[in-house]
């Protein structure tokens, strides 16, 4: 530095030239970057010449410019420094600033310019820092020029954003100009919302320049801005409030803030203008209206801020302020005051939270809030439309209100983007039903065209994604239902209407004879001239409807087939058949119901005969016409097929369907034909090709509906059946018995064998199927068994030589393509596994048979001559091996077959049945996740593997077989877990076979049995169910129910079969099961006491595992379950067992149960002594154990002789039991605890009213003391909530209302108990259920099935649970909350523990140190480092007691770490979390102030709050804050005024500052009362 100077001075004196001094300074040419002595040299004389020194000033300015010039280049070039290295310091950057003011704007803009150059550079290696090119800027700021700041301000890249916002924006605050140039640059214009997080980094730093009044002195060179008149500044924050970026939310609240504060401030009116004449404008302020505007934008903001915490239970308070918004936000006249798209942004927030509970509860409010306040139309709420499940409900009604309130031009386009937008995404079953749903709803309009139709469909093609068939079929429903309702007829074609039927499944929905059908047919007759013409629609026959004149022409156009001499060799395809066959029944039924309303009798069904005339015309000639082209006979047939299959319905006769039965007696006249025509393709070599092998499957199909209309028309014993089937079995059995090449086999032979097999299979199953034609009489069948018998089982078919075959038919290279793919080892191996599965379903056919003639074992002999009955062991080898062959969609007769052999061979050949049982389990485990296939082979597999002789040998032996059913019960058990219904099936399977055996049980004595070897079965089923969430499958039950609630209205419900795989089925099942049982039956008496000790053994087995369990928990309700069906079991039971097992019910009343569990045990020990008085006397032990065991469950003893008249109901000496009773409750009356003293009232006043009845002497000395003391307690005043709490338990419903043997039902224990005693809905089981499950019915004689009217309305509110103290005080139950966390943090309830008792330590008291009034209430606090600060803190500053949740804390190390030994000299009072209700209120009626230590909409600041002498300062958990219901019972909140960011202080910090504050305060008083 010293020789700098020198060198300066130097050059000083031997030059006056200021510019040569300065240049000096820099080192020359100031090429290279100065060093730091040089930069404070240079900063020193630059500080000298600008105070005027060597005459500076006298000079002028040009030359001290020019060596400032120079000056201002080198410095800055000091501050770039490489990477790693000290930022540029602050003298480099005053030389910038002193250089810029001598230089004027010209050195300002070069600095600018090289800083901007710096900026862009191309090099951004880790080694570039933007900061020394940013403060240039800053230090020149002032003097360079807007447009070169605003090139800065709105072209900075990211990395430098930050630093200009920080940095370079404050330091515009001299020049408005510049700073609307920089604003103007800043704002995107309309849909150019892509810089919305930069763009307001850049307005927070301007935030004191943006508003007037807010910029300091006023000064500066022109109009100052105004963001509020902005409407892109508006845009920018709606944008930024519903941004996924955390700090780009708080800023945009943050400058909504200021802008409203800006507005309270300056008291004047000012408006934004709007971007359309016809819009609300996006802010406005009025001096009239100043406070109306300001509530409204606090509540506001107070959601908006609400909603960054993501908890439900905290926002949910606040979401009824939204109501007070619209209250504003609407006009008198209904218009809007406030742009809607305000409340967008709430909703926005709530719909793209990651909280799906929040996202439904934004979708209930919006929908709700847009019913009831029938807002006015703005477009930005069409965008909203949400999909929430449980809402569907509120979606119909939204939809329509929304749609009656849109213009009506413009509905159309609403809502086909609507539509649309629904096939944008693939959907899950509940949001595609609900939304169609909503759509089926909306009131009918013309509201549709052809591009809306074609929408329609795309959404039905979403519904076939879902695997749930039943939702699945309702959306389907509701979706035809909407093209009805919406689609106007005029803009679309018949053809458009029958290609949107076909993307209709009718084994789903869409089916023959439904409502959904009778409904589109009402809808087609009624629009029929109104329907737009087709391209093809002939014009003639004016006569006849459009519809019939357009499918007339289908049906010719279908049965026209070009001349050509070639034979195509592929089956057309389904589709078109499918089309006319629906069109065809459609145009049918409307002809019907055109007659109807006509009134005429036309039996001649003059259209229908027209629709099939064509067809019979060919079908006629099948028989003939040897010549009819294949592709003409292929279309035909698979008309009629489709044409039979949708007209016949199980639940209709041709009698009671007119349209039917003229369709069979037409198809009859030709069945002779068709007959014939099949036998010959079926029976000679006409099939021999592997595409011959779908018209095989076409034929065989149509054989077997054709039996169906025989047998439904009355042809039982037509010679053309008997002679055709007879003809087919023949011709098959000769066809396999054949044995040609087996080196080189042919294809046509072997696909005449294949035919050959699956024909014979389908003559078996019509056999099955249909007893009453007498077929099995057939001379035929006899053949049939004896083929089927000593056929090879497993034989496959050799993969045939081609090569002959390609010379025969070269011709058909298309058809050589598709034998090819079909030959190779996949195509071919399906063709081989039908046949197997084919064989063994024959096979099936003749055990079925003669499975009582199966002999034991391979030894014994038989006297008919079937190789497969006689040699079971071979046969069920042959079907393990089946199963490794068979894939495992063809395994089903396989498992047909082992439920007739495994109970056969179980004792002779047990390890071979065992490896049945695994291998069988093993491909059900496979199937797990193949839903089409999955229950059909579980019910199979379920079926042998559970039969009763299976069950019944297994368990007589206990050998390897039985311990194999049991791991199988525990592996269908764990399962079921995972797959919902697998263990509806098995217990559906045993409850029926076990209760209701069939004939041919085999050497089964009594099937019952079974129940008793493998109890666990039902042991699980008692006690079966999932603890889901609501993503989860009981969403899905709980949809499944409410479609199949909807009845037949709903076609899905009348097509589709009931699955029964709720899970409540299960346990209905069980317990239905058990309804059935005789207490008088040995075996059932034997059963029901194994099953009463295993459920006790598993209640205490759950209750040791956790000893304190949570409601709803998984403990919880495995309990409860356990207990509803000791309920039903009990009064089955003998005294004798009662007497051995009261104990153990006594016992499971001393533990910490659930309010729902106290009332079933409660309830049971009543049954009992109602029914044996004589167990009293161990009742009565009860009482006697000590307070420590009693603490938690006296009050469930108590509440027993609450409803002591009905115990004693049967008994002739009450007066000693009365006098028992009295000493009991007396000593309990006086019992500290407030709880106890209730209960043990309760139970006083319904005891002494039976002694008052029975006029006692005895009792005469105690009247006085117990009459007072009731009156007493009825008349009780003050005392804080004590009269209240008198009054509601007894209004409990348990002691007011229930009746326990009036109510006994299963109604009252399954849903009625559950409902009251607040478990989760997804453990209330309705009476429906119970009646609606039909597998298993109730006894004639059970009567017990509903609950009363009087405990049936009851409502959850109307008692309070018991045993827990908290729950004694009154709730508020304001619909608005008066206070709500404004600090967003979660919290939990916590789960109600022991009795209220407060502990209180007074080994400080006796020291007389303190004379504090203020009490710290933590209980709240679970941490205990934060714990042992605050009993640190409160001892040193002298709180009078500090309030912990339990004093088991003072034990943790950590705790005593941190607290030193200040517990010893600190009164510590215990107060459980649930206690502290009772507590706050107790201390107010002491004279305390309740305050909290919380951020909430109203807290006072703690700089301004003056504490009263007695204070309690409630602090908050250190995650959840203070939960909501405690906030309602604080007389204020306080808060700790901060100015960082981070959210919060630790609550052992927010504690100790408030306790300081308290004392310091009462010092001060101290002081001045001194």
């Amino acid at each position: 530095m010293e020789l700098v100077l020198a060198d300066a001075l130097l050059g000083l004196a031997q030059s006056s030239d200021p510019c040569a001094l300065l240049r000096a300074v820099c080192g020359g040419d100031g090429a290279a970057p100065l060093s730091m002595e040089r930069v404070e040299t240079l900063r020193f004389l630059l500080q000298w010449l600008e105070a005027g020194g060597a005459g500076g000033r006298r000079s002028g300015g040009r030359g001290l410019g020019g060596g400032a010039g120079a000056a201002g280049p080198a410095a800055r070039r000091r501050g770039e420094r490489p990477a790693g290295a000290a930022p540029p310091g602050e003298s480099c950057l005053r030389v910038l600033r002193l250089c810029a003011r001598l230089c004027g704007a010209q050195l300002a803009a070069r600095l600018a310019g090289e800083a901007l150059a710096a900026l862009r550079a191309s090099r951004r290696g880790p080694g570039w820092a933007p900061r020394p090119a940013v403060e240039a800027l800053v230090a020149v700021a002032r003097a360079a020029g807007p447009a070169l700041l605003e090139r800065v301000v709105t072209r900075a890249g990211e990395a430098v954003a930050a630093l200009v916002a920080g940095r370079l924006l404050p330091a515009l605050s001299s020049s408005h100009t510049a700073l609307r140039r920089v604003w103007t640059g800043l704002l995107p214009g309309r849909g150019e919302e892509g810089r919305v997080s930069r763009t307001l980094l850049a307005l927070t730093a301007l935030a004191d320049l943006l508003f007037p009044g807010l910029e300091g002195d006023g000064g500066g060179d022109g109009p100052a801005l105004d963001a509020r008149l902005c409407g892109g500044f508006w845009r920018v924050l709606q944008a930024g409030l519903t941004d996924g970026d955390g700090l780009c939310r708080k800023r945009a609240r943050y400058l909504l803030k200021r802008a409203v504060e800006v507005s309270d401030l300056l008291r004047t009116d000012c408006i934004c203008p709007p971007d359309d004449g016809d819009e609300p404008s996006l802010f406005w302020w009025s001096v009239e209206k100043n406070d109306k505007l300001l509530q409204f934008w606090e509540n506001y903001i107070l959601i908006m801020e609400t909603l960054e915490g993501n908890q439900i239970h905290v926002i949910k308070p606040v979401l009824p302020k939204l109501n007070s918004l619209y209250e504003y936000a609407l006009s008198e006249k209904g218009c809007w005051l406030f742009h809607p798209s305000w409340h967008m942004c709430i909703y926005k927030r709530m719909f793209e939270s990651e909280n799906k509970t929040l996202t439904r509860e934004g979708v209930a409010q919006f929908l709700e809030i847009y019913e009831t306040k029938r807002l006015p139309d703005s477009p930005g709420f069409s965008e909203l439309i949400g999909a929430c499940p449980p809402l569907g409900m509120k979606l119909q009604k939204f939809l329509s209100t929304y749609l009656t309130l849109l213009p009506e031009e413009e509905r159309s386009s609403f809502l086909l983007k609507f539509i649309q937008k629904m096939t944008s995404r693939h959907w899950c079953a509940v949001p595609i039903l609900f939304l169609s749903m909503a759509l089926a709803c909306i009131p009918s309009c013309k509201a549709l065209g052809t591009e809306g139709l074609h929408s329609l469909r795309d959404v039905l093609q979403c519904t076939m994604i879902t695997h749930q068939i039943l939702l699945r079929g309702a959306a389907q429903c509701f979706l035809l239902q909407t093209a009805m309702h919406l689609t106007d007829v005029e803009k679309v074609s018949l053809p458009e209407i029958s290609s949107f039927l076909m993307s209709l499944r009718p084994e789903e929905s869409f089916s023959r004879g439904t409502i959904l059908w009778m409904e589109l047919c009402d809808w087609l007759y009624t629009h029929d001239r109104c329907f737009r013409k087709s391209i093809n629609c002939h014009v003639e026959h004016q006569e006849r409807s459009s519809l019939s004149v357009y499918v007339h022409t289908l049906v010719e156009d279908y049965l026209k087939v070009p001349a050509s001499t070639r034979e195509n060799c592929f089956m057309p395809d389904w589709f078109e058949a499918k089309l006319i066959a629906t069109m065809i029944l459609l145009a049918a039924d409307v002809e019907e119901m055109k007659n109807k309303h006509s009134k005429k009798s036309n039996t001649e069904r003059v259209e229908l005969k027209s629709f099939l005339h064509p067809l019979l015309d060919v079908l006629l000639k099948l028989g003939t016409n040897a010549y009819v082209p294949t592709l003409k006979t292929d279309k035909s047939l698979q008309l009629l097929l489709k044409l039979l299959q949708t007209c016949l319905l199980k639940q209709y006769s041709p009698q009671d369907d007119v349209v039917l039965s003229f369709f069979s007696n037409s198809v009859m006249t030709a069945a002779e034909s068709i007959l014939e025509f099949i036998l010959r393709r079926l029976t000679t070599s006409e099939l021999n090709t592997v595409s011959d092998l779908d018209r095989c499957n076409l034929y065989l199909a149509l054989l077997s509906e054709l039996v169906n209309l025989c047998s439904n028309a009355g042809w039982k014993k037509g010679p053309s059946i008997w002679n055709s089937i007879s003809s087919l079995i023949n011709a098959s059995v000769k066809n396999l018995q054949e044995t040609g090449n087996e080196q080189e086999p042919k294809l046509g032979e072997q696909i005449q064998k294949v035919v050959s097999m699956a024909s014979l299979t389908v003559v078996c199953e019509i056999f099955d199927q249909k007893p009453e034609l007498q077929l099995k009489s057939l001379h035929a069948v006899e053949t049939l068994k004896g083929f089927i018998s000593s056929v090879k089982l497993n034989q496959v078919l050799k993969k045939p030589s081609y090569i002959e075959e390609k010379n025969r038919y070269v011709h058909y290279f298309l058809c050589y393509s598709l034998f090819e793919e079909s030959t190779s080892s996949q195509g071919w191996g399906k063709i081989v596994a039908s046949y197997v599965h084919d064989q063994w379903v024959c096979l099936h056919f003749i055990l079925n048979k003669y499975h009582k003639c199966i002999p034991l074992s391979n030894d014994e002999t038989l006297e008919l001559s079937l190789l497969a009955v006689q040699r079971p062991i071979r046969t069920l080898q042959s079907a393990l091996e089946a199963l490794t062959l068979l894939p495992s969609d063809q395994v089903l007769p396989v498992f047909h077959c082992m439920k007739l052999l495994v109970p056969k061979l179980l004792c002779s050949s047990e390890s071979l049945c065992i490896d049945a049982f695994d291998l069988a389990w093993k491909v059900i485990s496979s199937l797990s996740n193949t839903q089409l296939i999955f229950w059909s082979n579980l019910k199979a597999f379920v079926q042998f593997v559970f039969d009763t002789e299976v069950l019944a040998v297994a368990a007589r032996s206990k050998g390897q077989a039985y311990s194999k059913i049991k791991e199988i019960i525990v592996k269908l058990v764990e399962m079921s877990t995972a797959r919902t219904g697998v263990f509806n099936t098995v217990i559906s399977y045993c409850c029926q076979s076990w209760l209701f055996p069939t004939d041919d049980t085999g050497a089964l004595e009594n099937p019952f049995s079974n129940a008793g070897n493998y109890s666990e079965l039902i042991t699980e089923a008692c006690v079966f169910g999932m603890v889901f969430r609501r993503d989860q499958r009981r969403l899905i039950q709980d949809i499944h129910a409410f479609v199949e609630n909807l009845g037949d209205e709903c076609a899905a419900n009348v097509v589709t079969e009931s699955t029964n795989r709720d899970d409540h089925y299960v346990r209905v099942c069980a317990i239905k099961f058990l309804c059935w049982l005789d207490g008088s039956n040995t075996l059932h008496k034997m059963f029901m006491e194994d099953l009463v000790i295993k459920l006790l053994d598993k209640d205490e087995l759950v209750s040791k595992s956790r000893t304190r369990y949570y409601v709803n928990s998984l403990q919880h309700r495995m309990k409860n379950r356990l207990w509803q069906t000791l309920v039903v079991i009990f009064p089955k039971l003998d005294q004798n067992f009662l007497t051995r097992t009261l104990d153990k019910i006594f016992q499971a009343g001393f533990g910490n149960n659930q309010a729902s569990i106290k009332y079933l045990i409660e309830w049971i020990i009543i049954l009992i002594l109602h029914r044996y008085p004589q167990c009293l006397e161990k009742f009565w032990n009860c009482f006697c154990y000590g307070e420590e065991k009693l603490k938690t469950s006296i009050c469930t003893f108590l509440s027993v002789l609450s409803h002591f008249d009905i115990i004693l109901e049967n008994t002739s000496e009450k007066k000693l039991i009365l006098k028992k009773a009295l000493l009991v409750v007396l000593q309990w009356c006086f019992n500290h605890n407030f709880s106890v003293r209730l209960y043990a009232l309760v139970a006083l006043k319904k005891i002494w009213g039976m002694c008052k009845a029975l006029y006692v002497e005895e009792f005469e000395a105690l009247t006085p003391v117990i009459e007072s003391s009731l009156h007493q307690v009825e008349n009780m005043h003050g005392a804080g909530n004590a009269r209240k709490n008198w009054q509601r338990i007894q209004d409990h419903f348990f002691f007011a209302t229930f009746h326990p043997l009036k109510d006994y039902s299963l109604e009252t224990i399954f849903y009625t108990l559950p409902r009251l005693s607040e478990l989760v809905e997804d453990e209330w089981i309705p009476l429906c259920k119970f009646t609606r499950y039909t597998d298993i019915s109730l006894p004639a004689a059970f009567h017990w099935l509903h609950s009363r009217t009087e405990l049936l309305n009851l409502k959850p509110s109307d008692w309070s649970q018991q045993d827990m103290g908290s729950d004694l005080v009154e709730m508020d139950n304001q619909t608005e909350w008066t206070d709500v966390q404004k600090k967003i943090i979660p919290w939990k309830n916590s789960s109600p523990d022991l009795d209220l008792e407060l502990v209180f330590q007074d080994r400080a008291a006796k020291l007389g140190k303190s004379n504090s009034r203020l009490i710290v209430v933590a209980s709240l606090i679970d941490k205990p480092t934060n714990l042992g600060g605050l009993c640190r803190t409160s001892e040193i500053f002298g709180a009078s007691a500090l309030v912990v949740g339990s004093l088991h804390y003072i034990n943790d190390k950590q705790f005593q770490h941190l607290s030193v030994s200040a517990e010893q000299w600190l009164p510590l009072v215990e107060v459980k979390p649930y206690q502290l209700v009772n507590y706050l209120q107790q201390k107010k009626t002491e004279g305390y102030t309740i305050i909290g230590v919380e951020q909430t909409a109203k807290s006072s600041d703690l700089t301004e709050y003056c504490f009263p002498e007695k204070s309690l300062l409630l602090l908050g958990n250190e995650h959840e804050g203070i939960p909501a219901n405690l906030i309602q019972h604080l007389d204020v909140c306080v808060e700790i005024p901060q100015q960082g960011i981070i959210r919060s202080l630790n609550v052992h910090v927010s504690g100790a500052l408030l306790i300081w504050e308290y004392t310091r305060q009462q010092l001060i008083k101290q002081k001045q009362l001194k």
